[in-house]
């Protein structure tokens, strides 16, 4: 239970039907600057369990954490990519660390994990095996970030908010009077306090600066950076160019990180071709159900997503490379996609798996 109102609706479906429900609040993160608003979580939490009448209990799996999520994505920025520690959150932290916490609790029980995620569990008829799905409310799937966990803990997991809308989600917490009832959606990364600045601030206490150049294609020097971490592919440049020269007026934007040279490369335009690519370079794909093979399925009912809630890409092609590499050609190109970004993968609404994008064209 994260004291939101998904993972406290979850609880409540459950503590209705079933006896010997249990609400679990992780404090996964507890340094000076967050400790307050990990206090504030940790009291409503308390609220909600006391209203449903369920034991709760507090377990830290702070080391993990740091370990699997939070040092491979300061790594990740270090060298320039986007990593993704949500998706890490969920494989090693709340879909691994935990489970392996439950299950050694209750070894000689059977048990369920009930979570708040928008996402789904079906079982095929035809093979028994769990399916992970997109959640029925397209507008807050988290499948995505659900896309590298282990599938052998599907059989354990519950995801019933993934077969509601968020409105009736927030009508059912009005309806029990819920102390979390009206609370916001939380946003962004549990280790950012919003109030202590933006992302950028809070990666510079953990990355050494390595000053650059800012260019265009034509090799032309127009500002400096502090690092590659500082820019992501697609965004804009933040500098100002001569609007009186037409070769440099309007708006510009980053199209490249050169991590041989440390330089970020900008062009002109958002819909500036240089910024869209079709093929996909993918390392490390895993999948969620153990033994399959992309190729079994056909190409043309795939798609694929590089970010979270975004619209689906239709795959052209498919070549498996060795271990678990794969180049993905898609129909149409797209814009900014970045190394270290996961590219998902999908057979109509089932997530297939996922892998580390490494490289486009």
């Amino acid at each position: 239970m994260s004291s939101g109102v998904d993972s406290s609706v979850a609880a409540s479906l459950y503590a209705k039907e079933f006896p010997r429900v249990q609400g679990l609040f992780m404090s996964n993160w507890n340094q000076l600057d967050s400790e307050r608003c990990l206090e504030e979580d940790w009291k409503d939490v308390q609220k909600v369990c006391d209203q449903l009448k369920i034991p709760l209990e507090q377990a830290s799996f702070e080391k993990e954490y740091w370990l699997d999520v939070f040092e491979p994505m300061i790594v990740g920025y270090a060298k320039g990519i986007t990593p993704n520690p949500d998706i890490n959150c969920n494989r090693y932290v709340k879909f691994g660390r935990l489970i392996e916490y439950v299950a050694q609790k209750y070894n000689k029980e059977r048990w369920w994990l009930v979570t708040g995620h928008y996402s789904r569990i079906l079982t095929d008829v035809s093979t028994g095996a769990p399916h992970l799905l997109r959640s029925f409310y397209k507008k807050k799937d988290q499948s995505y970030y659900l896309s590298q966990i282990n599938p052998n803990v599907l059989h354990n997991v519950l995801l019933p908010i993934g077969h509601f809308t968020k409105p009736e989600v927030r009508d059912m917490a009005h309806n029990l009077a819920l102390p979390v009832a009206d609370k916001p959606d939380s946003t962004g990364l549990c280790f950012v306090n919003p109030t202590q600045g933006n992302f950028q601030d809070f990666l510079r206490n953990f990355i050494t600066e390595t000053p650059g150049k800012i260019i265009t294609e034509d090799g032309k020097v127009w500002g400096d950076h502090d690092g590659l971490w500082n820019f992501t592919i697609g965004q804009k440049c933040g500098i100002s160019m001569p609007q009186g020269d037409p070769k440099y007026k309007g708006t510009w934007f980053v199209s490249e990180k050169r991590y041989e040279t440390n330089e970020v490369v900008i062009v002109r335009g958002g819909d500036n071709e240089k910024l869209f690519k079709s093929v996909v370079y993918v390392d490390a794909f895993k999948t969620l159900e153990d033994g399959m093979d992309l190729k079994s399925f056909n190409v043309s009912e795939l798609t694929v997503q590089y970010r979270s809630l975004q619209e689906p890409s239709s795959v052209k092609s498919i070549t498996k490379g060795k271990d678990d590499k794969f180049v993905f050609e898609l129909t149409q190109k797209r814009r900014a996609i970045a190394q270290g970004q996961y590219l998902g993968v999908y057979h109509g609404d089932r997530c297939l798996g996922s892998g580390v994008i490494e490289f486009v064209e």
